[in-house]
């Protein structure tokens, strides 16, 4: 059986809407759509008709990339004063024989939330860290084994209510329902998931357009999250200011002609643009590098003051992520602000190779580990959509069942 995923991340700058097919443990990219965003501030919904035609444009892009209509996603929704609380829970194992169901994981991960929940939040996903049968060794995975009684310990994460209902009235308002709903830092995880830091304390930096999210994690499973107001729109308005330039053709420069580090930068070749008094002016593009490595500079460094803050144990990782992340030359200044222990995200989905994808692509990779800890099966395509999808010309993303399909677990309770 087939399975299709559609995610959708909701930013200030770009709406990133992808499907993908799980297929043989091989997740394979359908289409994706990056669409300017409109009426989104800082993530949040700020103007909903001008929000909706642009999230409508992207699902237009997608649908007839596909020739189907995309009816179900999995949504990312701010993380503005999210919580992380550490549940604890157990149940009577239920099952045949005292084996241990994809029910029974349902109904621990329950018991650990119940009267847990502050009234003014609204509850996101719970992880489970690890789960014990009748007081024994600790286990990831607990279907299949046989006791009395299940325990388990997880991360409840929340969020208040209104970062939810906005994303899901505005999906549902166009025709769309939610699935799913998960944080751009958990699909961050996911995103970049290995067997290496799956063990280790860690944290990712997500630079966004208008903010950065700089999120802790312990054994691959998120403990902290804060937010940094600044983001790459405040680059493009450094140079629309230093330059006197319109704010479009400062995007423009930055991401097709300067670097973010002034290394490899040359102080002889130029970049034409007009200025907002109409003059025809040449920006070296050493000098726009040193503009945009000192923006750069300055959120990395005010993200590793972060980390500082967050931590409580000493950090083994830090990867750094988002639309920015993928500039050239940026991985110089990752490692002279964060050291030898930080690097540059890389999202191995073929085709959309930017790092502005990773939530979205990572919230696909944590449905499917909620699904499997579960032990059900989810495709938000019908039968007959399902046939209209063509079988050929598609792009693998690299993941098995035997590396990141197989090690990785999550559950949301919906309705």
């Amino acid at each position: 059986m087939k399975h299709i995923y559609t995610s959708i991340d909701i930013g200030s700058d770009t709406i990133k809407l992808i499907v993908c097919e799980l297929y043989k443990n091989k997740l394979n990219l359908l289409a994706a759509s990056s669409v300017k965003s409109k009426g989104i501030k800082k993530g949040l919904i700020t103007d909903v008709e001008e929000a909706s035609m642009s999230i409508k444009q992207a699902f237009n892009e997608i649908e007839d990339m596909l020739g189907i209509r995309i009816r179900q996603v999995i949504a990312t929704i701010p993380s503005y004063f999210a919580e992380f609380t550490m549940v604890k829970g157990e149940t009577r194992i239920s099952g045949e024989n005292s084996v241990v169901t994809g029910e029974d994981v349902i109904n621990v991960l329950e018991s650990a939330i119940q009267s847990k929940l502050n009234p003014n939040k609204e509850m996101v996903t719970v992880i489970p860290i690890d789960f014990t049968i009748d007081n024994s060794n600790c286990v990831k995975e607990p279907k299949g084994l046989t006791g009395t009684l299940l325990s388990t310990r997880a991360i409840m994460v929340s969020t208040p209510k209104k970062n939810i209902y906005s994303v899901v009235s505005l999906l549902e308002g166009i025709g769309v329902e939610v699935a799913d709903i998960s944080l751009g830092s958990i699909g961050d995880a996911y995103a970049f998931k290995s067997k290496e830091n799956s063990e280790l304390v860690g944290a990712i930096i997500n630079i966004g357009a208008e903010t950065t999210s700089v999120s802790l994690y312990n054994k691959g499973i998120i403990v902290k999250n804060s937010i940094i107001g600044l983001g790459g729109k405040s680059i493009d308005n450094d140079l629309a200011y230093m330059y006197k330039i319109d704010t479009k053709d400062a995007i423009r420069m930055k991401e097709k002609f300067a670097l973010a580090h002034k290394k490899y930068a040359s102080p002889n070749e130029g970049y034409e643009v007009t200025n907002t008094s109409g003059e025809k002016i040449t920006i070296k593009q050493l000098e726009a590098s040193e503009i945009i490595m000192s923006r750069i500079e300055e959120i990395l460094t005010l993200a590793r003051k972060e980390i500082s803050i967050l931590a409580e144990k000493p950090i083994e990782y830090i990867i750094v992520t988002g639309g920015v992340s993928s500039s050239s030359s940026f991985d110089y200044i990752v490692s002279e602000i964060l050291g030898k222990n930080a690097i540059v995200g890389n999202v191995k989905l073929v085709g959309i190779r930017n790092n502005k994808y990773s939530s979205a692509v990572g919230n696909i990779v944590y449905f499917i580990h909620k699904q499997k800890l579960k032990g059900q099966d989810y495709t938000m395509v019908n039968n007959s959509d399902m046939e209209m999808l063509s079988s050929t010309k598609r792009n693998v993303i690299n993941i098995s069942n035997d590396t990141m399909l197989g090690k990785v677990f999550g559950y949301f309770f919906g309705e």
